[in-house]
């Protein structure tokens, strides 16, 4: 049926928008309902909804209609993932787009290096060239670290997507090759940073520092490589330059850290940056809370340090 329409009874009154669509007899599943919605498919009492009203609650006598042969709904709900400006774009809906971000290029502009190309540019000239909105800045990684970074579409997706940062509750995973070996070989590691805007470092203190900050990292040695380590760190936290901080300061400065090496020697085998790679993060939508998670492979440059590395150890 091209034209389906509910009314909400007593026992129905109450649900979530999303989770009465989603019921077998209607259309079976969250992703559908909220592809649905995302869609322009879904209407209430004869008002159009979007994923923005995903978790409306219904009331007894609502007329909940899904038009599937609605005219120009037949768009797909995410864009295909491709590149786009130059950029490598795992995924795109209305509300967030999430992509993998090279080493080289800034995540936002900085006052500081004015004119430096930045991803946020760069979705902002192809919004623009395509009558959209500008994009919202959720969070941001290194310069010359390579991985995932996650975007908003709207003022209303921002603040729900930094929420959930600020709560600590999105999964953020990074790939890190650091010289020597960590002991014991899995753990966590726990600091207070306090940022120098002087020297744009941050700085070890103490708790009990007003202008310090914790900094938790959760990590694990997955190979040991000719007196290096790759390694999986997870941020507890997520504080500027926390994994290279906390890395170099216990003696394992990364491969190609020129900061953060707190008196360290070169690393045995060049690299043209920190060895760091933002590899997973997972994150609820924010219009209907189900879980996202992305995958980021490493790139060219860091996967041939590993052949090196892993030639070496033979």
């Amino acid at each position: 049926m091209s034209d389906t329409r509910w009314t909400v009874d007593a026992v129905t009154a109450g649900a979530r928008l999303d989770k009465f669509l989603a019921a077998p007899d209607r259309l079976t599943s969250r992703s559908r309902a909220a592809a649905a919605l995302e869609r322009g498919k879904v209407f209430v009492n004869d008002a159009p909804m979007t994923l923005r009203d995903a978790a409306r609650a219904l009331i007894e006598g609502d007329v909940v209609r899904h038009w599937e042969d609605r005219p120009g709904s037949s768009r797909p709900a995410v864009t295909t993932p491709g590149r786009a400006a130059g950029l490598d774009i795992l995924f795109e809906d209305a509300l967030i787009v999430v992509l993998n971000k090279p080493a080289g290029l800034l995540s936002v502009p900085l006052e500081r290096k004015a004119g430096a190309a930045s991803v946020y540019h760069r979705l902002e000239d192809y919004y623009r060239s395509h009558g959209k909105r500008k994009p919202f800045v959720v969070h941001r990684i290194d310069r010359d670290t390579s991985g995932l970074v996650v975007f908003a579409r709207d003022a209303r997706s921002q603040a729900e997507l930094k929420a959930q940062f600020r709560r600590r509750e999105p999964l953020r995973e990074y790939w890190a090759v650091v010289q020597g070996e960590p002991t014991p070989s899995s753990g966590v590691w726990r600091d207070y940073l306090s940022w120098d805007d002087r020297t744009l470092l941050q700085k070890a203190t103490t708790a009990d520092d007003p202008q310090g900050v914790e900094a938790i990292s959760a990590y694990r040695v997955l190979e040991r490589l000719a007196g290096n380590s790759l390694v999986e760190v997870r941020l507890e936290t997520g504080k500027r330059n926390q994994i290279r901080f906390q890395a170099g300061v216990r003696g394992h400065a990364l491969v190609g850290e020129r900061r953060y090496t707190f008196g360290a020697r070169p690393a045995q085998v060049p690299f043209g940056r920190q060895a760091l790679h933002a590899y997973r993060l997972a994150f609820a939508h924010p219009a209907d809370g189900r879980e996202l998670r992305f995958e980021a492979p490493v790139p060219g440059d860091f996967s041939e340090l590993l052949g090196r590395l892993r030639t070496l150890t033979r």
